[in-house]
């Protein structure tokens, strides 16, 4: 089966210590090539000993992951065989060995549950390239050899003087962008954002790259800018390892709500309001009432969870 079409080169850029590492330790882990407790800590990426030291990348260094994907479901696939034989090795275990199991699968056991090769499969050749300023060379180097880019953006500090260089870099080499709007654990937790000031943030780290983008395309790449509503823009924490698309939220809703997914995701940002009484969709709530739909049906289950966390409440309705 020939699956060409199905290998993706992917740089990720961004200002300095907004997270590119710890971000693509988590993407290393989920591909079950470190284990899930040492991402976000090892910098498996950063390979050079003053690297290591130094707490920052220096040379642009890449890896190569294996993902399944089903583009049309919108979702991980997932085998039960593999599954099975994970539980296996999981029997018996203490508690404390159960929670690491996951990620410490011998080369035998993943033998066991062979993967099929089909249109789902994808080869990621992922680069993490530097944020400093001094490494700028490093940046465009990685640029020259991939398809996309992976831009990384704090939501806390948004965007800086390093973001504009690397998206300026990006869209010169003619790579077409998607945005992670990564840290957004600092603006639950440090900060302690409700949800309707977190949509204000996302908004303007998002506008702001929009503007850079369209300072510098010269539209030969077309409409290259980045939209929640399109499913290229990306929230979460790479050291906390978890995130999300509007796609994923979309794909809950839409048949609660009877609405096809992409008519889901148009309504989940952007000024678009409930009306849990009339049951229906209001755009440019003037009376100030209702709650916007991404706090309602995004923001406000992630910000529970966060907080039953916090409060060690095992059970949340």
């Amino acid at each position: 089966m020939d699956l060409k079409h199905n290998i993706r080169n992917m740089s990720v850029i961004a200002h300095v210590d907004h997270g590119k590492s710890t971000l693509t330790d988590s993407l290393v882990s989920k591909a079950g090539i470190i284990a899930a407790k040492n991402a976000g800590e090892m910098r498996f990426t950063d390979t050079r000993p003053d690297e290591q030291e130094r707490c920052i990348t220096i040379k642009s260094t890449g890896i190569s992951m294996f993902f399944e994907y089903n583009m049309t479901e919108g979702e991980k696939v997932v085998h039960q065989q593999a599954e099975a034989e994970l539980t296996k090795t999981t029997e018996g275990a203490t508690e404390g060995a159960t929670e690491t199991a996951p990620t410490t699968t011998t080369t035998e056991e993943t033998e066991s549950a062979p993967v099929e090769i089909n249109e789902n499969c994808y080869l990621i050749n992922l680069i993490d390239s530097p944020g400093h300023v001094d490494f700028s060379s490093e940046v465009t180097a990685a640029l020259r050899v991939t398809d996309g880019a992976l831009v990384v953006v704090d939501c806390v500090e948004g965007v800086c003087v390093q973001t504009e260089t690397v998206l300026r870099q990006a869209i010169s080499e003619r790579v077409k962008p998607v945005l992670m709007v990564n840290k957004v654990d600092r603006a639950l937790l440090e900060l302690l954002l409700p949800p309707e000031e977190l949509y204000q943030t996302f908004s303007r780290a998002i506008e702001s790259v929009n503007v850079i983008i369209a300072t510098y395309n010269d539209e030969l790449l077309g409409d290259v800018q980045v939209y929640p509503e399109k499913g290229t823009v990306a929230f979460g924490s790479g050291l906390h390892q978890w995130g999300f698309t509007l796609k994923k939220f979309a794909k809950l809703y839409a048949a609660r709500y009877n609405i096809q997914e992409d008519k889901m995701m148009q309504k989940l940002w952007g000024d678009w309001y409930f009306d849990g009484d009339s049951k229906k969709w209001i755009k440019n709530d003037k009376g100030g009432t209702l709650q916007r739909a991404f706090c309602q049906f995004v923001m406000d289950p992630i910000c529970k969870i966060f907080q039953a966390i916090m409060e060690d409440k095992k059970t949340k309705n």
